[in-house]
């Protein structure tokens, strides 16, 4: 036979206002997305293709991230500074200050790559890593495609003009999730509103962070601005408010006032918009499954993944979790086993499916304890 066990979530919260249909973002082409449940709240144009400018740094910085997690690099060694990472130092670019020949920090070197924008940092880094620029460029892009960038390319560290580095908001929103969600302890630098660097032979240089809402009382914490004159405008941001993330991405805003304001405007219509709902955590127990013939008479379930849902404001209640499975189910049962589906349903309607897993190994009893439950059921209908 078949059991069904409706969950309804309660939600009590008194609210008047309904979401929007849609807002207007003065911008080209743009994305929001809600970080925890990975849905997309906002789009506009997504795929169109654009100059990341600065953004770039974002993958310059993952790079670096990645060696160090293997062991291959670490925050103390030092690189030399060639001629070509200083003359970004001395030619009107973002900068660092570095000094030709100097030996800097893989920390200073990325602080002043995440905070200062230097171009002379990413190029540096670069050079220190994969020995050329053109060599750092190829893991950038390698980088990439792994991790579902599908239209990007990269051919530089820094994301001076290049024809040939290039992207789209879609796969600057998919770069950003990937370093706030592997990287959160670093992530943490892209939150600093400047940065100081003793450097050698000179006074220290204090510089400030460019990203405009990280002096806005918004809860934003990152994460990388761009210009380039063919591209204008462009900003890659998050926040985190009350246990919720969203990543916003923009490109072609005419001014730095704009890129501010719509920012803003975007990430801001996600929080008042639309609430966040956990559903289950992953290896969490969710319910529990009747077991047949088995040592113990349930079984828990989990489901392998985080389950968020984004729900339009004041309709939380048209959302209903349903467990279905076929039981009770007969033991022997191994851990991990596949014993339930966890559906979502949204306005009676299916929007989403799940496995639930056996959170145990149940064996079964032996021939003596089978033979006396089956005469039972047949008896009594117990099972």
């Amino acid at each position: 036979m078949f059991k069904n066990f409706l969950i309804t979530i309660l939600i009590n919260f008194f609210i008047s206002n309904s979401a929007h249909s849609n807002i207007e973002i003065k911008a080209r082409t743009a994305i929001l997305q809600d970080f925890l449940s990975g849905e997309i709240l906002y789009e506009k144009e997504p795929d169109k293709s654009i100059y990341p400018a600065s953004m770039t740094k974002i993958m310059t910085s993952i790079i670096a991230f990645d060696l160090i997690k293997s062991g291959d690099l670490t925050l103390d060694e030092k690189f030399i500074i060639s001629e070509k990472a200083w003359r970004l130092s001395t030619s009107g670019y973002s900068s660092m200050f570095v000094m030709v020949n100097d030996e800097v920090s893989v920390e200073n070197l990325l602080r002043g790559i995440i905070v200062a924008s230097g171009n002379d940092a990413c190029v540096a880094l670069a050079e220190g890593i994969a020995g050329t620029e053109e060599e750092f460029a190829n893991m950038m892009t390698s980088k990439a495609q792994e991790i579902g960038m599908s239209n990007t390319n990269f051919a530089n560290s820094s994301g001076i003009n290049d024809p040939d580095n290039y992207s789209t908001v879609k796969d600057i929103m998919i770069m950003s999730n990937y370093l706030i969600k592997n990287y959160p302890e670093y992530y943490e630098w892209f939150s600093e509103k400047e940065f100081t660097w003793d450097r050698t032979g000179g006074d220290p240089i204090t510089q400030g962070n460019r990203n405009p809402l990280l002096y806005k009382n918004i809860g934003a914490d990152g994460i990388k601005t761009g210009y380039l004159a063919v591209e204008k405008y462009s900003l890659a941001s998050s926040l985190e408010r009350k246990g919720r993330r969203l990543i916003a991405v923009a490109s072609g805003f005419e001014t730095k006032n704009s890129r501010s304001r719509e920012s803003s405007k975007l990430l801001t219509y996600g929080l008042t918009n639309f609430d966040l709902v956990e559903i289950n955590k992953s290896g969490e127990d969710f319910d529990s499954v009747d077991v047949w013939l088995g040592k113990k008479d349930f079984v828990k379930v989990y489901t392998k993944e985080d389950i968020y849902k984004i729900i339009k404001k004041g309709k939380k209640k048209l959302l209903k979790i349903k467990m279905l499975y076929e039981g009770p189910v007969e033991a022997p049962i191994s851990k991990d086993q596949v014993l339930a589906k966890l559906r979502i349903i949204y306005d009676d309607e299916l929007i989403d499916e799940y496995d639930l897993l056996a959170k145990e190994q149940v064996n079964k009893v032996n021939i003596f304890s089978r033979l006396m439950k089956s005469l039972n059921y047949l008896i009594w209908g117990d099972v």
